[in-house]
């Protein structure tokens, strides 16, 4: 049977120039930190897949440090701010890694609507002068798509001297992202989340912005963060900025991938029951959520997958946590009747044609099990 691969937006296979640059710096990478030449050309590596993904986000080069990935750049970027204050501001619906790392501080949840997305104007409320540490505000949100107000809330924290930290993992390689014209303070990202390899990331730090590291030990990435860099995984992730930064490349992507999404949502809605969560039109062109009414989420995932096609749900069966999707509890929804199909770089209609198949046919057969009454 062929497989049908529709969870992009938990990870998204290497693209094949990806790999292609990686291999040989798999049995070959030295430290970057050596003066030798083996050391040299690591390093000359490094920074030239630095510049790659700089260039991809709208950065200078300096202000990107690596990292092993999105949660690492948001572990540094919280306990980097905390260093100046406690208190933290976070939206109900960010990613775990901001809101568990948050919990950490003295930290104030703000509410969303019911497409998941906040009012600026309730940010800028939870703000407490000279109290404030740091704001988030996720780019776009993982679970739904919905697209938040970053530009709204970005600048009038700027106005009141508080640091936001942008969570673009979801984001960056699906639409536009430029830190410069942001104005930002923090943005953090993740290459396999666009076609790169697992394992690495990044942190961009404005220019003239000091914090404190979380991982110490060694002088690397200029001191903001210890540790061997990971050369061939650091290469990936240049490679695959380089790609998404070609002419036209990520709106052409996007184009295709909100074409192929589009589909997936009008044929799952047909079916009677299946409602959309998040902003349909306000959204990530790659992924769609829906509910499905009258069976939870474990089994149709499982039927889907016996069917050869691989999605993720919100409920917390099909999660490594024992709770219900926090993001779905905040937008008013049921979580354990959530499914998102997410798609990628290397999705085609065929991939889809297989969904808009199988969906029906398996939350059909799904309601007729369910005793008379229910």
């Amino acid at each position: 049977m062929a497989r049908h691969y529709l969870d992009h937006a938990s990870t998204s296979p290497a693209r094949a120039q990806v790999v292609e640059a990686m291999l040989p710096w798999l049995g070959a990478a030295a430290d970057p930190g050596r003066v030798h030449t083996e050391g040299r050309l690591s390093r000359a590596a490094v920074e030239d897949a630095r510049e790659r993904v700089a260039a991809l986000l709208g950065a200078r080069p300096r202000e990107v440090v690596l990292t092993s990935g999105a949660t690492e750049a948001i572990a540094t970027a919280v306990h980097g701010a905390t260093g100046r204050g406690n208190h933290v501001v976070c939206p109900a619906v960010e990613h775990s890694a901001v809101r568990d790392a948050s919990a950490r501080h003295d930290v104030t949840m703000v509410a969303v609507d019911a497409r998941g997305r906040v009012d600026p104007e309730e940010i800028v409320a939870a703000v407490r002068p000279g109290e404030t540490a740091l704001v988030h505000l996720q780019w776009a949100n993982h679970e739904v798509g919905t697209l938040q107000p970053v530009t709204e809330v970005v600048a009038a924290c700027r106005e009141r001297g508080v640091l936001v930290h942008v969570d673009a993992a979801a984001a960056v390689g699906h639409v536009p992202v430029d830190f410069a014209a942001l104005g930002a303070d923090l943005l953090s990202v993740s290459a396999h989340k666009l076609g790169g390899p697992q394992g690495v990331g990044a942190l961009l730090v404005r220019r003239g912005l000091r914090l404190r590291p979380l991982l110490v030990g060694g002088e690397q990435e200029r001191s903001r963060r210890a540790g061997t860099e990971n050369v061939a995984g650091i290469v990936g992730f240049g490679a695959a900025a380089e790609v998404l930064a070609g002419s036209d490349h990520l709106a052409s992507e996007a184009a295709a991938h909100r074409r192929l999404t589009t589909r997936a949502l009008r044929e799952a809605t047909a079916v009677a029951g299946v409602v959309t969560y998040g902003d349909t039109e306000g959204r990530l062109p790659h992924l769609v959520c829906i509910g499905v009414a009258g069976v939870e989420a474990e089994a149709v995932l499982l039927g889907l997958d016996q069917a050869g096609v691989a999605a993720h749900s919100g409920s917390a069966c099909s999660s490594e946590s024992l709770e219900p999707s926090p993001v779905l509890e905040a937008m008013g929804v049921d979580a354990e009747r959530s499914l998102r199909v997410s798609v990628g770089w290397s999705s085609t209609d065929a991939d889809v044609d297989a969904f808009n198949r199988a969906f029906p046919e398996v939350v059909a057969r799904l309601r007729a099990l369910r005793p008379a009454g229910d």
